[in-house]
């Protein structure tokens, strides 16, 4: 008897995501279609996935990298000295 997907992450604790994610839900998490990440992936803007088995499953920690060195913005800022010097105009 095999257990869905859903029955064998409601063992993890409610703080502790899984670390290998689906296209969809890595599609999900950074907040794009499925088709989207596809062309990101292919683009080399989305990490390619780790081969499982017969599976294909993104590491959730590559994801927040890639996502991470993704450009802001034009005139958008990060760091909070720069919100604060904004503010003092």
């Amino acid at each position: 008897m095999t257990k869905s997907r859903a029955d064998r992450l409601s063992r993890l604790p409610a703080n502790l995501a899984p670390r290998g994610l689906s296209r969809e839900e890595a599609a999900t998490y950074i907040g794009i279609s499925p088709g989207k990440f596809d062309k990101m992936v292919d683009d080399g803007l989305m990490p390619k996935p780790k081969p499982i088995g017969g599976r294909r499953v993104w590491d959730l920690r590559k994801l927040d990298s890639y996502f991470d060195a993704l450009p802001d913005t034009d005139g958008d800022r990060d760091s909070l000295g720069d919100i604060w010097d904004r503010a003092a105009v």
